[in-house]
């Protein structure tokens, strides 16, 4: 297929995340990585990705820093970003959600849940194109 293909931006300190996420998600989608919150910002500017997927428990810069950096530059600030984290507890999901993410995905990942939640958002970035 030629079609354009929509961009996920992956962040994630463990390797292992990255892998999981990209084997589930690269056969419909272009895959960029980020070990880091300060990696991430800089990607999210490069490549423009439509879509985030961002831990929230990483060293340095957390994820919810991450994402208040990015709605404070202008060509970062509309891309919805997916908390993807171990944090199962609905107050923490609660707290994602008042940050301005779009969605929430807990680790560890179960494809199917990854594949919709992916999937609708893209729906919605895709009308908005």
């Amino acid at each position: 297929m030629s079609e354009n293909k929509n961009s996920i931006l992956i962040v994630d300190d463990e390797n292992s995340n990255i892998m999981a996420l990209t084997h589930i998600l690269s056969d419909e989608y272009i895959i960029y990585a980020a070990k880091d919150g300060w990696d991430a910002i800089d990607a999210a500017k490069e490549f423009s990705p439509d879509l985030i997927l961002l831990d929230i428990i990483m060293p340095g810069m957390d994820g919810y820093e991450v994402l208040t950096a990015l709605r404070k530059t202008e060509k970062t600030k509309n891309i919805p970003v997916i908390f993807v984290t171990g944090l199962s507890s609905i107050d923490d999901e609660e707290i994602g959600l008042t940050f301005g993410a779009a969605d929430y995905i807990i680790k560890p990942f179960n494809a199917s849940i990854v594949n919709l939640r992916v999937r609708n958002q893209m729906k919605i970035i895709n009308k908005l194109k």
